[in-house]
């Protein structure tokens, strides 16, 4: 199973200077990269300090000139906001640009608060039908010549302009959660991207035999692939991964109220939380973190990842996003490097 880094520049404070989070974020990258981790993957967001992402083929393309070996992946590109057209010529811009290390994720996307002002009325039905129609349609512009008449968008016959390098294309990676979605990307040739968010043990197995079951009906001689995305630390010892599981909670409970989409934001920030609130919340709790994330020691991570790597995932991405410090964060990771990784070489 291939380990990856999942990252985002996330703000949680104004008086937080942007670049020095953007600066801290490539740090984390450039550490994957030289530790030999075998992708970065970031997303698209817009106008949420909560996950700071608006084109992340800007992001792998400086990526590109700061890593040698990671491949680079959108985790992920919100189908409704993309014309097929413009897609397919900038990922292929990116696959240039990267010398060929691009991985295309692509997903309806989450947040209604993205919803609301990208394409007012928009709803995740429909946004998953754009994704529908999108993803073959970037595939056959990349082929060559082709026009499309499609429920949400039409034009005359056009061509992906640049060509991608990895031919016949990227690695494309669908954002999988139901079984429809999991037979949407095999019956499309495509890998899946799944993750658990909060939940345990039991979400992981049924995701992973969603992917599985529909590979082995729909194409079982296909070399698809699933990675699984989780939120993870790895602690010096109990009392770090105790504190790890209450950060994390507060991170979920503001990802929760990002999703409700309820909560006053102002310069791209939510009201923030009161500790009153937080621990009101039963729907997440510190608890539950510590025994549903990738949360532990190097031993306990371990054990965990080598159950998923059994349940037939390919590939684990770290998900690093926790409102933590980047001091945590980078010891995180270089525990993560230095006595996870060399047990999954």
């Amino acid at each position: 199973m291939k380990l990856s880094l999942f990252i985002h520049m996330e703000r949680i404070s104004p008086d937080e200077p942007q670049d020095k989070l953007y600066n801290e974020m490539m740090a984390l990258c450039e550490m994957a990269d030289e530790a030999g981790m075998h992708a970065i993957w970031t997303g698209e967001h817009h106008g949420m300090n909560f996950t700071i992402a608006p084109n992340p083929f800007i992001n792998l393309a400086d990526l590109a000139n700061r890593t040698k070996n990671v491949r680079l992946g959108t985790g992920t590109i919100i189908a409704p906001f993309n014309h097929p057209l413009r897609l397919a010529g900038e990922a292929a811009m990116t696959d240039i640009i990267t010398g060929g290390r691009l991985e295309l994720g692509i997903a309806r996307g989450a947040y209604h608060y993205e919803y609301q002002r990208l394409m007012p009325g928009l709803d995740a039905w429909q946004a998953g039908q754009r994704m529908r129609e999108l993803v073959p349609a970037v595939k056959k512009l990349w082929e060559g010549d082709y026009a499309h008449q499609g429920e949400f968008w039409q034009f005359p016959s056009a061509t992906s302009s640049p060509q991608p390098k990895q031919q016949p294309h990227p690695p494309i990676w669908i954002a999988a959660r139901d079984p429809n979605s999991h037979e949407f990307a095999v019956t499309n040739g495509c890998n899946v991207q799944v993750t658990p968010l909060h939940q345990g043990e039991e979400e992981i197995v049924r995701l992973a035999e969603c992917f599985h079951e529909a590979r082995q009906r729909l194409a079982p001689g296909e070399p698809l692939k699933i990675m699984l995305l989780q939120h993870g630390f790895v602690a010096e010892d109990e009392a770090d991964a105790q504190l790890a599981a209450q950060e994390l909670n507060r991170f979920y409970n503001y990802f929760g109220a990002w999703f409700k989409n309820e909560r006053p934001v102002s310069k791209g920030l939510i009201q923030p939380l009161s500790d009153e609130e937080i621990a009101a919340n039963t729907y997440y709790s510190a608890e539950a973190m510590r025994k549903n994330l990738a949360i532990g020691t190097p031993n306990e991570i371990i054990t965990r990842l080598k159950k998923y790597e059994a349940l037939g995932y390919d590939e684990f991405a770290l998900w690093i996003d926790s409102g933590m410090s980047f001091e945590r964060k980078k010891a995180s990771l270089t525990r993560f490097i230095r006595q996870v990784m060399p047990e999954f070489h």
